[in-house]
């Protein structure tokens, strides 16, 4: 079964965070994510993932009344989260999902010190063309 694992961060608290982080935390943090995706590519469980840039990159996107984009900076809801990452993964079954998204919120933080950033996992139903 597939399932999304994303990570995401209040928007407004972004930089704040990612200031947080000297180059050895960096380090620490992105040692941890290559362990767990180099572990999910070795067990066939991987699909996809990545980690993504803050609000300054984001772009929202609204149809016009004439069908063109729209497009305003920054993300949908100014007070919002972003996602700050994701995996996709193929796996047994959801107590797999939830070990994998416990690893991930288990990632050090500033200090070195596990995270324990909330992590949501969302089952992804079967392809319906596929039946």
């Amino acid at each position: 079964m597939k399932y999304m694992i994303q990570m995401n961060v209040p928007a407004a608290q972004w930089d704040t965070i990612m200031s947080a982080y000297s180059k050895d935390d960096m380090e620490a943090m992105f040692a941890h994510m290559n362990s767990l995706n180099a572990d999910l590519v070795s067990a066939g469980e991987w699909v996809d993932g990545q980690g993504l840039g803050g609000p300054s990159l984001v772009k929202t996107v609204r149809a016009g009344s004439d069908g063109r984009p729209q497009v305003t900076d920054g993300p949908a809801q100014a007070g919002g989260s972003i996602l700050a990452g994701y995996w996709l993964v193929d796996v047994k079954d959801e107590d797999r999902a939830l070990e994998i998204a416990a690893r991930a919120s288990a990632c050090p933080g500033p200090g070195g010190a596990p995270g324990a950033d909330p992590v949501e996992v969302h089952p992804i139903p079967g392809d319906p063309t596929q039946a």
